[in-house]
């Protein structure tokens, strides 16, 4: 029987990462008792064990090291709380582990489907991985027709069951951003790429909602009334990290975010209209107002 090591990389990470600390036994122990032990093993053999760990470090950059007293954890979680990717994989795998273990719950979650990854995300975080350029045919939801041309890829950013790809071509100076369901086809070249070293995925995001950038609109300080029904769902999840409440009484509060007000965040305001108001910029208030004056004129009859 041929052993899948790769679902038992992510197991000894989940397993690890859930308990913080954990002895050499209680993981031999949970392994004689894990589903992914296809052959039965009365225990997880030392040998394989530290090749485990070693093939963990080489392949996520994930270092698990031993406390003499405490026992084996992951030695640097803080660096990947700040690292957006290998945290998403250690969310993801610990996920993964979890159903693997518990075939019974498939039928009880239900999961956002999320076409894009199917079938370019691999290979675009592998091109960003080595920098190699890749070729893309790519038409936007807009045009009538594809069009085919290299593009650098800088990173990734996932937004509203959608994949979309920071990537800098020969049409433009500086990066853009492109969805990968838009991708009609795409091939890996040999040519390599460079990086600038001011670009992080971070910073290209810092003042923006969403996937969209609007060469029009810069980032400037916005505020929004929220009355109190829907305070604690913008308080347990940030629309923006520069959210700030700057006012708070019994009937609502008011956020302060400095944020580049492009179609994603204007649409994500629409969606809770009947519970906020913006507040300042008088401009894009006015503009607000205008859009929901258009929505009710739809409904006049």
């Amino acid at each position: 029987m041929a052993i899948n090591y790769f679902n038992r990389y992510i197991w000894l990470i989940d397993v690890i990462n859930r308990y913080g600390h954990i002895s050499r036994k209680d993981i031999s122990d949970l392994w004689v008792r894990s589903t992914l032990n296809e052959l039965g093993e009365s225990y997880f053999p030392e040998r394989t064990f530290h090749n485990h760990i070693e093939a963990i470090s080489n392949t996520f950059g994930i270092e698990i090291k031993c406390d003499r007293s405490l026992g084996y954890y992951i030695a640097n979680s803080d660096d990947i709380e700040g690292d957006g990717i290998r945290k998403w994989l250690l969310q993801s795998l610990s996920l993964n582990n979890l159903l693997n273990e518990s075939t019974n719950m498939r039928d009880s979650i239900i999961f956002e489907e999320v076409p894009s990854s199917e079938k370019y995300l691999s290979p675009i975080i592998e091109a960003i991985r080595d920098r190699k350029v890749i070729e893309i045919t790519y038409q936007g939801f807009n045009k009538d027709h594809p069009a085919t041309f290299e593009a650098e890829p800088y990173c990734l950013r996932q937004f509203k069951q959608r994949w979309y790809m920071v990537a800098k071509t020969a049409a433009s100076d500086k990066p853009w951003i492109y969805g990968l369901d838009r991708i009609r086809n795409l091939h890996r070249t040999d040519r390599s790429y460079k990086i600038p070293k001011k670009f992080t995925a971070k910073g290209y995001f810092k003042d923006l909602y969403g996937a969209c950038v609007e060469d029009s609109k810069y980032a400037e300080d916005i505020e929004i009334k929220v009355d109190k029904s829907q305070v604690n769902y913008f308080m347990s999840l940030k629309l923006h990290e520069s959210q700030t409440p700057i006012e708070e009484t019994s009937d609502y509060t008011i956020f302060r975010y400095h944020i580049v007000p492009t179609y994603d965040f204007t649409q994500e305001l629409l969606s809770k209209s009947d519970s906020i108001e913006v507040l300042k910029p008088q401009w894009y208030r006015e503009e607000i107002k205008n859009t929901i004056q258009k929505m009710l004129n739809r409904y006049k009859d």
